[in-house]
């Protein structure tokens, strides 16, 4: 089971990455945690064009999930013609969101190019991989997820604050990548987002191997995050977030 940091900016692409995106591999299968802003173009980097089997998209703000749209054009304009549809699990809604970001009524719409299945809390089996998903604390539906294989597993918690339940997602994960968008400070809003130290607390309270900080804004220094996470308690294997980092699970 491989895991490769594809794209880590948190809300925008930065100038070293692009919006959120994960790409997780085993037996042959190629699974993405997320297609956000700017994503696709790294993502060959470290796949085919056409070789994605299935979609997971956490929520619906565009840094999540916009580059499905340009992934739509890729698969319905091949000079072979239109290629088979991808599995794509996302919360409510997810086909009317992305169609209305695409924007071009005389189109093929993007159910030509994807089968949309719904999202709801617990677990799904996608090709090898058991998924299990748990609904975190953001103001839009959104799931975090942790994505098994063989006894080894990654959880990731896309966007949230504070959550007991991403505690119970990512318990003795081997890998959690975990959103640390904030800095401390005072007046941060609630239900939105983690700091660097908050993070590391979920971290040390679900007992995660190693823990990446992840969903990093580039307005923040993020020698700062680092920092700040370093005092939330986590024993293990503590690291920002790379595009192009790959961990090996073994």
């Amino acid at each position: 089971m491989k895991v490769t940091i594809v794209g880590c900016s948190g809300s925008f692409p930065g100038p070293d990455s692009p919006a959120s995106c994960y790409l997780v591999e085993a037996e042959g299968f190629r699974l993405l945690l997320d297609l956000g802003s700017g994503a696709l173009g790294a993502l060959q980097r470290h796949t085919g064009l056409y070789d994605v089997d299935a979609v997971l998209l956490s929520h619906l703000h565009a840094d999540h999930c916009l580059d499905l749209c340009a992934y739509h054009v890729v698969r319905t304009y091949t000079p072979e013609g239109p290629l088979p549809k991808v599995p794509v699990h996302a919360p409510a809604g997810a086909s009317a969101r992305l169609n209305a970001a695409y924007a071009m009524p005389d189109e093929p719409v993007l159910e030509n190019s994807f089968d949309f299945h719904r999202l709801s809390p617990g677990v799904r089996h996608i090709g090898p991989f058991e998924v299990t998903a748990a609904p975190m604390n953001h103001p839009v539906e959104t799931y975090g997820f942790r994505v098994s294989h063989r006894g080894r597993s990654v959880a990731y918690s896309a966007d949230t604050g504070e959550s007991a339940e991403l505690v119970k997602l990512a318990h003795q994960a081997d890998l959690l990548l975990c959103e640390a968008s904030f800095v401390e400070g005072p007046g941060l809003p609630s239900g939105l987002h983690l700091t660097g130290r908050q993070a590391a607390e979920h971290g040390a309270m679900a007992g995660a191997g190693t823990l990446v900080l992840t969903h990093l804004v580039p307005w923040y220094d993020r020698a700062r995050v680092l920092e700040e996470a370093s005092g939330g308690g986590f024993r293990g294997r503590l690291e920002l977030a790379r595009s192009g980092a790959v961990y090996d699970l073994g």
